[in-house]
């Protein structure tokens, strides 16, 4: 698939950049060498390959979901500058 001027300066408007006429020509070579790169992996036997998110086998280290550090609602509300019921009272903001 091949890309010109004419696709690169609408490309260009629809990602609202400014590309010069004379780096049109340019970006529209690169824009097609781009294209025929992905239409060679398009020609790769992909059937039966599993996604992978690493080429290395790993599983991601999990931890138990414990709680550690709880029931302390008495020490941070301590902090609030006016506490109302366990919660942090703020200025209302919409009128």
């Amino acid at each position: 698939m091949s890309v010109d001027q004419e696709t690169v300066a609408k490309i260009a408007s629809l990602a609202r950049i400014r590309v010069d006429e004379d780096q049109q020509v340019a970006l529209a070579g690169e824009l097609s060498n781009i294209l025929e790169w992905i239409e060679l992996l398009n020609e790769l036997e992909t059937e039966g390959v599993r996604p992978l998110t690493s080429v290395v086998e790993m599983t991601a280290p999990q931890r138990d979901d414990v709680v550690t550090d709880g029931d302390r609602v008495d020490d941070i509300i301590a902090n609030a500058p006016d506490p109302a019921n366990s919660f942090f009272a703020v200025p209302k903001v919409v009128e």
